[in-house]
């Protein structure tokens, strides 16, 4: 039987992986996006002589973040470790520009 069988109407395992990928290619996306946007605003601060960082704004991200996870009963820890992973990979990446 090979992954493409399809006998009871469930997707298979070639078009399940398929999702996956499609899925991936999303979140880069919307990471890229994210990222810009963050880029964005670090323009805006510096013309302002704004701090690069907002602990305050952070934390509002995070909480969010949380909430959204409850929202699609997703573990909100996880969700969140991932939040504050793309805050320092901005904060990094703002850093180097300078």
């Amino acid at each position: 039987m090979s992954n493409n069988d399809n006998t009871d109407g469930e997707p298979s395992l070639d078009e399940l992986r398929e999702e996956i990928e499609n899925i991936d290619r999303e979140i880069v996306e919307l990471i890229a996006r994210r990222t810009y946007v963050a880029d964005s605003i670090a323009g805006v601060k510096a013309d302002q002589g704004l701090p690069t960082t907002d602990e305050g704004q952070e934390e509002r991200v995070m909480d969010r973040a949380g909430r959204n996870a409850e929202h699609f009963d997703v573990d909100s820890n996880l969700v969140k470790a991932v939040f504050r992973l793309l805050i320092e990979l901005n904060k990094v990446e703002q850093r180097e520009s300078r």
